[in-house]
């Protein structure tokens, strides 16, 4: 079924945000902007960990992969997306479509279960913190890591399966800055309420069981540091700042992959896929990481020791 579909459709024409020109410009100017931003954020903070033996601690290995998952996923989307915006044609091969589906599910998926367990392992950090070096040791750490990734991927290749079994009958336009599965399952011409259902029930499991773990995880965070004498100002804050980051990538993920689909919706899709796609990746490592006065410091010494190279 695949063949026959890449035999009918050789590729698609993604709309954008808007065919505005004025408007395409200045979102050209602000997406370079967040893209620099985010690549440089997250690479600095993995250059921090890789150099200082300090941060090699379990946390730290969680907030690596983080930024490494962040680096992945964004750049599958936002490169073609600035390259679309300065060429008159803003066309995508079917190979490239379906790819830039799984591999941004695969990072996607990965990175929702990736911020249970760091949620988890914060948890046991604040409130079990004589065992937390028994419970969260490298070895637990690595394994919870390794699921994250072999659970994302094979979830991502089922949902691709099904992705690759569409028929578009010639219908090309995805009225979307990106190929997202939503978007492509809306353009095809066959019945999809087997999709829909596979999507509603992989996205429940992917979302909402990950969100359940963090809002427990931080529930007792908060119980533990309203009895703290001291500190709360301060404890309160980088909770917060962490729920914060996660109820926009998850409230927008859900919002997009866990109701019906409209077609009166789709400024509002496109919009709300802004956040979990460009908007956290840039986020995550300001706020989990690079106020961090630890990191803080290495970032200084290693800007220090590429002076002093120079």
């Amino acid at each position: 079924m695949a063949a026959e579909n890449q035999s009918t459709v050789i590729e698609f024409i993604l709309l954008g945000l808007t065919d505005n020109p004025n408007l395409q410009l200045w979102l050209f100017q602000l997406f370079s902007l967040v893209y620099m931003t985010t690549l440089a954020g997250n690479i600095l903070l993995i250059l921090a960990v890789r150099t200082d033996s300090h941060l090699h601690n379990p946390m730290y290995l969680f907030l690596t992969n983080l930024s490494f998952l962040d680096i992945c996923y964004t750049s599958i989307i936002v490169p073609k997306m600035l390259l679309n915006i300065v060429l008159s044609t803003k066309t995508i091969s079917y190979t490239g479509c379906v790819l830039q589906v799984y591999f941004f599910l695969f990072m996607a998926e990965t990175e929702c279960i990736l911020l249970g367990f760091m949620a988890y392992d914060r948890y046991v950090a604040i409130c079990n913190p004589l065992r937390y070096n028994v419970i969260m040791n490298i070895v637990s750490c690595t394994r919870m890591i390794g699921l994250s990734w072999m659970a994302g991927g094979s979830i991502a290749s089922f949902d691709i399966y099904f992705i690759c079994n569409l028929r578009f009958c010639g219908h090309i336009t995805i009225n979307h800055f990106f190929c997202e599965a939503p978007s492509l399952l809306q353009l095809s011409c066959g019945d999809i309420s087997v999709d829909n259902i596979v999507t509603l029930v992989g996205a429940s499991i992917l979302l909402l069981i990950p969100l359940g773990l963090i809002l427990f995880s931080y529930i007792h965070i908060f119980l533990i540091i309203l009895k703290l004498p001291s500190g709360q100002y301060k404890a309160f804050s980088t909770c917060i700042s962490h729920l914060i980051v996660v109820a926009i990538f998850f409230g927008t993920a859900i919002f997009m992959y866990m109701r019906p689909r409209y077609s009166d919706t789709i400024v509002t899709d496109k919009m709300v896929s802004v956040f979990y796609t460009i908007v956290t990746p840039m986020l995550n490592p300001l706020i989990y990481s690079l106020r961090n006065k630890d990191v803080q410091k290495t970032l200084v010494l290693l800007g220090r020791y590429m002076i002093v190279l120079r």
